[in-house]
């Protein structure tokens, strides 16, 4: 181990180094200041308003605890944290501001390592992008899912269930009454949402890109290996300032490569592409939007979870986890990234057993023969947009409909369950004005509700299409990411109500079926333009003018790449 960073702070004879350590000593020992002891950040999401994360101080503790049988000083670093659920106008907008506050917390403080506390959809992401751009050794340990939910003697996913119980009470197929009662049954303890939503992506993906130690992601919130979990990572997270492996010498382009094949093998969050691109830029990395389809088209579908099947993460946890997963599509991996702890991730894929074959089913015998996540071009999306095969019906994957058009997603609400509507079953709803720039940050919006008198003909699917996202918990054939989006002028702002929608998801194509020179004739209609984000300051306003778009990962264009750790300035 060369000279730790946090030295350059603590020691010395002069004033500063006295400042620094006087303030900080509190009945800690000499050996606490004397550079013998790498000095570990436990960046900690934890928060009351971040329900998913609740219980991360608990893991910090564990984490601590850790870091003190490896010989280092634990430091618990509370950073900014962002509740899927509950933030409005939607967590995306605050990503990148969270990672900046984060990067900027991890340069400014004697900090030799991290420990990333992460659980709700943003805090992971938002985590890895810090530690990315600053380049301190560091390691996550994600928060777990919550144990399942049960309502009626069934498997109910949180968030998934939000969505499928909400249609029925619409439909008129089940009551209020059961509708709100189910709350309770939905989320029976701590962690964040029991299904493959974006929280449990992300844990994967940390994964899949060596940020864990291996079989960690997944593990229930409530289950006492998290903690032991937590201990072995507060240790590892010593021993990589000890040995200085950082981020940039774990992630690699190939690590990205198997956090592609594990997203498709479980059937991960759409999401996830958005945030890999962030990450990936951060690290200086070539990823692109066409990487996820290259990569991850031919990946089968193992992984028998909601939203796109029946179980839980409980179950999947059981069942054998992500490396089991990952041991069925071991030939699909690259096997020469490394972990943190320095072995590569196929080192670890030796004898692991599938436990439960209902929930993670044989290579030979898989759930879709090609799932992944497919990328769409056409002129509908000269910059791509995105389609989960695996969630969709398969009968609309090739569709030609008429647009029903709603220019924000108050206008969808106010005219969705019109009778008048001139909508059928076979129509393309196409929402819009709900990308980064446009609503603003990009929100969950885009699996649209049904109108209610389709939904009364007992249709449970149709083809959606928005510049926004859906919640890794949603459904559906919904078209997604639409870039450009509308309000950067992407040609979805000149759609009319009756213009043909063709979807070919076997041939990667969305296309507007209207003719150029009439499309040339048109222009964005007042009732979108006005419904476009026009902040006047704070952070919102600094968003709009700097995000880029969803292909390239919603990150501010001033946030790509990286500034290290070095500060040069005293503040005494």
């Amino acid at each position: 181990m060369t000279g730790l960073r946090s030295d350059g702070w603590y020691g010395g004879d002069d004033r500063d180094g006295y400042i620094h350590r006087a303030w900080m000593r509190r009945g800690s020992p000499d050996d606490a200041f004397d550079g013998s002891r790498p000095q570990i950040a436990i960046a900690n999401t934890a928060s009351d308003l971040t329900p998913c994360n609740m219980h991360l101080d608990e893991v910090s503790a564990a984490v601590k605890r850790g870091v003190a049988e490896a010989g280092g000083v634990g430091l618990d670093l509370p950073v900014v944290s962002l509740g899927e659920t509950l933030v409005r106008p939607t967590a995306m907008l605050w990503r990148n501001m969270a990672a900046m506050a984060m990067e900027e917390l991890f340069r400014a403080n004697p900090i030799d390592g991290l420990v990333l506390l992460g659980g709700c959809d943003k805090t992971i992401p938002a985590l890895l992008m810090a530690a990315a751009s600053v380049g301190i050794p560091a390691v996550v340990v994600p928060g777990g899912p919550m144990m399942n939910g049960m309502f009626r003697g069934k498997r109910m996913g949180c968030g998934t269930g939000v969505w499928q119980l909400s249609e029925e009470v619409r439909a008129g197929t089940l009551s209020k009454e059961a509708f709100l009662a189910s709350d309770r049954s939905m989320v029976r303890s701590k962690g964040h949402c029991s299904t493959m939503g974006t929280a449990s992506t992300m844990a994967i993906v940390a994964e899949a890109l060596g940020m864990t130690i291996p079989g960690t992601a997944g593990t229930p919130a409530p289950d006492a290996r998290l903690l032991e979990a937590a201990i072995h990572t507060g240790r590892l997270a010593v021993d990589l300032v000890r040995e200085g492996r950082t981020m940039g010498d774990v992630v690699t382009k190939a690590s990205f490569h198997n956090a592609i094949v594990a997203i498709a093998a479980t059937g991960g969050s759409t999401n996830a592409v958005v945030h890999l691109l962030a990450i990936a830029g951060r690290l200086g990395i070539d990823l692109t939007l066409e990487d996820f389809d290259r990569i991850g088209a031919d990946v089968p579908l193992l992984v028998n979870l909601q939203p796109s099947g029946t179980y839980l993460m409980e179950d999947l946890y059981n069942a054998g986890g992500l490396l089991a997963v990952l041991a069925e599509v071991r030939d699909l991996l690259d096997p020469t990234p490394i972990t943190v702890t320095g072995r590569p991730l196929v080192d670890y894929l030796d004898d692991q057993a599938i436990w439960d074959p209902a929930v993670i089913t044989p290579r030979a015998e898989p759930l879709i023969e090609q799932a992944g996540i497919a990328v769409l071009k056409g002129n509908l999306a000269p910059n791509g947009a995105i389609i989960k095969p695996a969630a969709a019906s398969p009968h609309l994957l090739q569709h030609r409909g008429r647009a029903v058009v709603f220019d924000s997603i108050e206008d969808f609400h106010a005219r969705v369950d019109d009778p008048d509507l001139d909508v059928t079953p076979d129509s393309v709803l196409v929402l819009r004005g709900c990308g980064p720039m446009g609503y603003p940050g990009m929100p969950e919006v885009a699996n649209l509700p049904l109108p209610q008198k389709i939904l009364r003909l007992g249709v449970r699917d149709m083809v959606r299409v928005c510049d926004g996202r859906m919640s890794g918990t949603a459904y559906g054939t919904v078209v997604l990411h639409v870039a450009p989006e509308a309000a950067a002028g992407g040609l979805l702002g000149l759609v009319q109500d009756g213009d043909e929608i063709v979807l070919d998801v076997a041939n990667r194509a969305i296309v507007l079926d209207v003719p150029e020179a009439q499309l040339a004739l048109r222009t964005p209609p007042a009732s979108l333009v006005a419904g476009f984000a026009s902040a006047t300051r704070g952070w919102e306003r600094l968003y709009i003018e700097h995000v880029q778009g969803a292909d390239t990962g919603a990150d501010l264009d001033f946030l790509v790449g990286a500034s290290g750790s070095e500060v040069t300035r005293e503040s005494h």
